[in-house]
């Protein structure tokens, strides 16, 4: 196979804060042929999880989600931060925070990207399993999180309605139904 990689031959940074950055590149092509300007967005590495409770209900949030303008049900969550050992860490502190679960199995289903024509970063996905309820919601200060639980035919039922529109919280559902024996749709 043929070498595809482009060759950036000037960076430039048009915007840098906590969550997001945007910079301008001038790329060369393998053929020679000079790409100017394109735009990468960067986001930190996320992280999410199907979380299922000891009993097999699944968790999913309700939130408000400001640039749709939509209320919206997903799986939990977030950045992964400077101070996380690992991927596994990450979740394992989101899932305490935003949910107040801990859990006693955590499988890795792999990465996804939400967008590798404009976006940088990966989003790691996990299934967590044996939940339980330990202590109440540590939500950062604009965070606004409703927990509910679900049977998993009930999310099935909620992803044929496209109940569930974070197309990557969608991806992390079907690799989970399928790691638990459950896809069949």
């Amino acid at each position: 196979m043929k070498d595809m990689k482009w060759k950036i031959l000037q960076s430039e940074q048009l915007f840098d804060d906590l969550w997001f950055k945007v910079r301008k590149d001038t790329c060369e092509q393998p053929n020679g042929k000079i790409v100017d300007p394109y735009y990468v967005y960067e986001f930190p590495t996320w992280v999410t999880a199907v979380a299922l409770t000891e009993d097999g209900q699944i968790i999913l949030e309700r939130q408000y989600r400001h640039a749709l303008g939509e209320t919206a049900w997903e799986i939990p969550g977030g950045c992964v931060d400077d101070t996380d050992a690992s991927h596994q860490s990450a979740i394992e502190r989101e899932l305490l925070e935003e949910t107040g679960y801990r859990f006693k199995e955590y499988h890795y289903l792999g990465k996804t990207s939400a967008n590798p024509s404009t976006n940088s970063n990966w989003m790691h996905m996990y299934l967590a399993t044996g939940g339980k309820k330990m202590e109440e919601q540590a939500l950062d200060e604009n965070e606004d999180i409703e927990i509910h639980l679900f049977s998993v035919d009930e999310v099935k039922d909620k992803l044929r309605a496209g109940e569930i529109i974070q197309s990557m919280h969608v991806t992390c559902l079907f690799y989970a139904l399928d790691k638990l024996g459950r896809l069949i749709y």
